[in-house]
């Protein structure tokens, strides 16, 4: 983590303690996670506690306490997308990822969160990948998925 990214992010925020979850998110835009040094930076140049600052990186489920791949993927498991084979898609990500929900593959690429709703109901089962959204998901169809981001590296 560098002193001087964390401080410049804080600066673009105008040190104000109101943009903390914007100070996070770009934090966490720069190394993918939050680091716990980039935490204690940002307590200290927003004069925010730490406890404070901890408690809104761990409320927000898209903040990550820990290093994730260099592709998230999140596959949706509500109501919409599991009745129609969403489950299935999860497996597949998980055997074609080799990893478990909340896990990074060994080589850094991917790391894989279900969620209960990504809000795109319509296109279920829905994948995620850095933003992208990849509906009407099969457990073939994932599989191209995966490969299309494992060729971009």
């Amino acid at each position: 983590m560098s002193v001087a990214v964390v401080d410049k992010i804080v600066s673009k925020h105008k040190y104000d303690p109101a943009a903390l979850i914007g100070v996070l998110q770009d934090v966490q835009k720069q190394y993918n996670y939050l680091p716990e040094s980039a935490l204690e930076r940002v307590s200290r140049r927003l004069g925010v506690p730490l406890n404070r600052v901890y408690a809104v990186a761990t409320f927000y489920r898209a903040f990550s306490l820990k290093p994730r791949g260099k592709h998230h993927v999140c596959v949706c498991l509500g109501t919409a997308c599991h009745v129609r084979g969403a489950g299935r898609v999860a497996e597949e990500l998980q055997r074609r990822l080799e990893i478990k929900p909340g896990g990074t593959t060994k080589d850094g690429l991917f790391s894989l969160e279900e969620v209960n709703c990504l809000g795109a109901c319509a296109l279920g089962p829905v994948v995620v990948v850095n933003g992208e959204y990849h509906g009407q998901q099969t457990s073939k169809r994932v599989g191209e998925v995966v490969q299309h981001y494992r060729n971009q590296y």
